[in-house]
């Protein structure tokens, strides 16, 4: 018999392998006029770069605490299945921007911020990382704050494969929001169920318009992994395009 739940890396590795060429996220920003397309494949390699740098950069393990002070974009989304891989908890902050980052064992060990962020970040946590959230990945064009690493310079150099030494138990902590905890298992089977709410069946391609890290991991994430499909995420949506880019993207439900 197999097993009742599943890891989003396992699920990731399995959309790789399945038909990794294919679109998996494409990600919008309405603001910038930004668009990303990433294939499973380029997508794997950016959570692959990004576990060996939380690992070897880093020093994180699994059952680490890793908050994420991140709007919704590829790049998170990049960081938290990285998190998953090896088997690190994704903390969300709340809406007073607290994430329990304190040093210590029940504390923050990685603290990860855009731009809007980073300078609360510094000092929050053993390890502060800044993400500029520029297009291509681009690089900070200004001096970050003192013992905050820049990802872009950082995370070209780890390769494109990673394999962890023990791979990640279903039952290991995985994401932390609002006092809530969820598992590795536990958010597969929260995404199999929202995946029901929307009827998303094997395929689909959803539009997801939301500027919430929280919503994003769920609906422009995990609920593609487990359908086999892909997702649209638009930040700063300009809701008088939609009806164009959803015709564009071949968007078959929109979910925000």
């Amino acid at each position: 018999m197999g097993r009742m739940s599943e890891t989003p890396a396992e699920l990731l590795r399995t959309e790789v392998r399945r038909d990794g060429a294919r679109p998996f996220l494409t990600f919008y920003d309405d603001a910038t006029g930004e668009r990303v397309e990433l294939s499973a494949i380029t997508f794997d390699n950016w959570v692959a770069k990004t576990a060996g740098f939380l690992t070897a950069g880093l020093d994180a393990e699994a059952g680490d605490r890793v908050a994420l002070r991140l709007p919704a974009h590829w790049q998170a989304l990049a960081w938290a299945a990285a998190c998953w891989s090896v088997g690190a908890c994704v903390v969300l902050p709340g809406d007073d921007g607290d994430d329990g980052g304190s040093e210590g064992p029940d504390g923050v060990r990685v603290a990860v911020a855009g731009p809007d962020a980073v300078e609360a970040a510094a000092g929050s946590a053993p390890e502060v990382v800044g993400l500029a959230l520029r297009p291509l990945g681009g690089r900070f064009t200004t001096p970050l704050p003192p013992g905050v690493t820049d990802y872009a310079v950082e995370v070209p150099g780890y390769p494109d494969r990673f394999v962890p030494l023990t791979p990640p138990d279903d039952a290991e902590p995985a994401l932390e929001q609002a006092g809530t905890v969820h598992t590795l298992g536990g958010l597969v089977d929260r995404a199999r169920q929202r995946a029901e709410q929307l009827g998303a069946g094997p395929g689909a391609r959803l539009l997801v318009a939301t500027d919430d890290l929280g919503t994003a991991l769920i609906d422009a994430l995990l609920v593609p992994l487990v359908v086999g499909g892909s997702a649209v995420l638009v930040r700063h949506e300009d809701p008088a395009g939609r009806a164009r880019r959803v015709d564009a993207e071949r968007v078959t439900a929109a979910v925000a």
